[in-house]
C-alpha cells in the first residue's frame, strides 16, 4: 500500500507490533492507530489479552517460535515499522525454562528479523530489552548507564541481551534503523496482576481484594525489599514514538526515571492510593531477583510521569 501524506499526522505506515496484546504492546498499538497508522498485531495470547487490541488494529494470532507463520505474516504485512515487544517475560520461569526462554527471546526474535531482513521495507526496528535485569546489581549511589557494561545473571537477562547483540551485527543489513529500548520497571493501565512479575498491579489487585501479601527480601527479612526504578507506560510509549519518528534518535536508549523505591515503599505508596492497609509477611530473598536495579534514563530521554501521579491514575 503506498505511503499518503496527512495535515498534520505525517505518511500512514504499515506497523508490525509483536505482543500488542499485552500490556505494554496495547499501548503502543493504541498509539500508532490514533496516528494513523496501519496497524498489526502479532500475538500468540499467552499473556496477552484480545480485550486490549484496540479498534483499528488487526490480531494475528501466532507464535513467534513458528518461523514459518511469522514469515508469511512479515511478507503479507510488509511493515515499515516493526515494534519487537514480545517476549517470555518472567525471571523465575527462565531459571525453570531456560530453553523455552531461549526459544522466545532469542530464536522468536531471529525468526522476526529474519523475516524482515528478506521482505526489505522494515525503515525502523524497535526492540524492547531490559533495563531492569541486563546491567545486574547496581550498587547503592549509582545509576546504570547505557555505556555500562552489562551484567545479566539469569537466563531472561542473558537472552535480552542475546538478541540485543543479534539485532546490532545482523540488524543493519536486514533493517534501516535497528533501535534498542532498555526498559525499568514498567507499570501503568492494562498491567496484569496474576503473575510474579507486575508488582504495582499486584499489589493493587491484592489490596482491592483484602488478600494478604508476601514482601520478599532484598538480602535479608525485614529489610524492605529490592529497589527498582518505576516508570510509566505512558513514558514508554513517548519514548517509543520518538523513536520512530526521530531519525536522530539513539541505537540505545534506557526508559526509566533514575529513582529508586523500595518495594515497601511501593507498598506503602499504592496502599495510600487504595485506601487500605496490607496485611504483610515477610519472606526471604527470590532466586534471580536483583537488590538493586536503577537506571540512569536516555540518552535523549526523560521521564514525565512521577510514581505518585501515575499510581494515582490506577486508583
Amino acid at each position: 500500500m503506498p505511503k499518503h501524506a496527512s495535515s498534520d499526522r505525517g505518511p500512514l505506515r504499515r506497523v508490525l507490533i509483536t505482543g500488542g496484546a499485552g500490556f505494554i504492546g496495547s499501548h503502543l498499538a493504541a498509539s500508532h492507530v490514533a496516528a494513523g497508522d496501519e496497524v498489526t498485531i502479532l500475538d500468540d495470547l499467552s499473556t496477552g489479552r484480545r480485550e486490549n487490541v484496540p479498534e483499528g488494529a488487526r490480531l494475528v494470532v501466532a507464535d513467534l517460535r513458528d518461523a514459518e507463520a511469522v514469515c508469511a505474516l512479515v511478507a503479507e504485512v510488509r511493515p515499515e515499522v516493526v515494534s519487537h515487544q514480545a517476549a517470555q517475560a518472567s525471571v523465575s520461569v527462565s531459571l525453570r525454562e531456560p530453553v523455552r526462554d531461549a526459544e522466545i527471546n532469542v530464536i522468536g526474535g531471529l525468526h522476526l528479523l529474519h523475516a524482515c531482513r528478506d521482505v526489505g521495507t522494515v525503515d525502523v526496528f524497535v526492540f524492547a530489552s531490559t533495563g531492569g535485569a541486563i546491567y545486574g546489581e547496581v550498587p547503592e549511589g549509582r545509576l546504570a548507564r547505557v555505556g555500562d557494561e552489562r551484567h545479566p545473571d539469569s537466563p531472561y537477562a542473558v537472552h535480552k541481551a542475546a538478541f540485543e547483540d543479534a539485532l546490532r551485527i545482523l540488524g543493519h543489513g536486514a533493517v534501516g534503523r535497528a533501535l534498542v529500548l532498555r526498559y525499568a520497571n514498567v507499570y501503568g493501565p492494562r498491567q496484569r496482576g496474576d503473575g510474579e512479575a507486575g508488582v504495582v498491579a499486584i499489589f493493587r489487585d491484592a489490596l482491592e481484594a483484602g488478600r494478604p501479601l508476601k514482601l520478599f527480601a532484598r538480602a535479608k527479612p525485614g529489610d524492605g525489599g529490592c529497589i527498582r526504578d518505576y516508570v510509566h507506560v505512558a513514558d514508554v510509549v513517548r519514548a517509543h514514538r520518538s523513536a520512530v519518528t526521530d531519525p536522530s534518535w539513539p541505537e540505545l536508549v534506557n526508559v526509566s526515571t533514575g529513582i529508586g523505591t523500595s518495594t515497601e515503599e511501593l507498598l506503602h505508596a499504592i496502599e495510600r492510593v487504595v485506601g487500605r492497609k496490607a496485611a504483610i509477611t515477610q519472606g526471604p530473598p527470590r532466586p534471580g531477583d536483583l537488590e538493586r536495579s536503577v537506571l540512569e534514563p536516555g540518552p535523549g530521554f526523560q521521564p514525565s510521569v512521577s510514581l505518585g501521579e501515575g499510581l494515582q491514575q490506577l486508583a
